[in-house]
C-alpha cells in the first residue's frame, strides 16, 4: 500500500502535467520490480490523436523498454479508472496489476461501467486495485473541469 501511495503521487504529477497543457489531466507509470520504466500524461490534444491516453503511452513505452508486447509482471499506475480502449489494451498487453485513483462514472472500462480486467471470458485478467489517493485524483479533475465552464 505505501509503495501504491508513492507512484501515485508520481502519477499524480505527470497529470498535473496535462493540466498546465490543458490536456485532461490523466498521468500514468508503468513499474516493473520496484524501478519506473515510464511516466506519460494524455497528449490528444497536442498529438490530434484519439488513442494518446496516458495508459496506452505508458503501455507503448513499456513494450519499448521490454522489447516485447506482453507486459507480464508490471505495474500500471494511472490516476483515472481506465476507459474501454485502455482497459482492451491492459488486457492485450498481459499487465499484472492496474492501480487507479479515482473511478470514471461515465467511460470506466474497469469498474464503474465495465469489468474488462476480470472478464473470464477473456484470457488474461489483471489485479485491479482503486481508490489510491482517490480525493487528490479526482480534485484534479474537477478542477480541470471547473476551468473550462
Amino acid at each position: 500500500m505505501e509503495a501504491d501511495i508513492y507512484y501515485m503521487k508520481l502519477a499524480l504529477k505527470e497529470a498535473g502535467l496535462a493540466f498546465q497543457e490543458g490536456e485532461i489531466p490523466v498521468g500514468s507509470l508503468l513499474v516493473k520490480d520496484g524501478v519506473i520504466l515510464n511516466t506519460a500524461h494524455n497528449l490528444r490534444e497536442r498529438s490530434k490523436d484519439p488513442s494518446a491516453h496516458a495508459e496506452i503511452l505508458s503501455l507503448r513505452a513499456g513494450s519499448t523498454k521490454s522489447d516485447s508486447w506482453r507486459l507480464t509482471g508490471m505495474t500500471l499506475y494511472v490516476t483515472k479508472e481506465p476507459c474501454i480502449m485502455c482497459a482492451g489494451a491492459i488486457i492485450n498487453s498481459r499487465i499484472s496489476r492496474l492501480v487507479y485513483g479515482c473511478r470514471d462514472t461515465k467511460a470506466g472500462g474497469v469498474d464503474s461501467l465495465y469489468n474488462i480486467l476480470n472478464d473470464r471470458r477473456l484470457n488474461h485478467r489483471a489485479e485491479v486495485v482503486s481508490g489510491i489517493l482517490e480525493e487528490e485524483c479526482a480534485d484534479l479533475l474537477r478542477r480541470f473541469f471547473q476551468e473550462r465552464r
